[in-house]
């Protein structure tokens, strides 16, 4: 007697979740000058190592803007992938705030 079963050729191909493991930033963009790249400045807020006061630092990266939609001011999301360039390992993932 055979197997009511459809063999796993003819079953539908399902796409594989993300599994979240890329990092995600939200900062500010300050230079929107190169052709589908932007600058992007994200602070995060350390204490000093000797007198523990809380301390801005910001740390500037390069992301992809494939449509060039952001301009200066933007608050914008970026996710981490591959390189793209020499400097560039990030990518926009969505604009959160426009500039006024």
């Amino acid at each position: 007697m055979e197997s009511q079963e459809t063999p796993e050729a003819l079953q539908p191909v399902v796409a594989a979740p993300k599994t979240g493991r890329r990092s995600v930033k939200v900062g500010v963009v300050t230079s929107n000058k190169m052709t589908k790249t932007i600058v992007v400045s994200v602070e995060r807020r350390v204490p000093h190592p000797l007198y523990r006061r809380i301390m801005a630092r910001t740390s500037k990266f390069l992301a992809h803007d494939e449509k060039n939609s952001c301009s200066i001011g933007d608050t914008v999301s970026i996710v981490e992938t591959r390189p793209l360039s020499k400097r560039k390992r990030w990518r926009l993932l969505k604009i959160i705030r426009k500039a006024s």
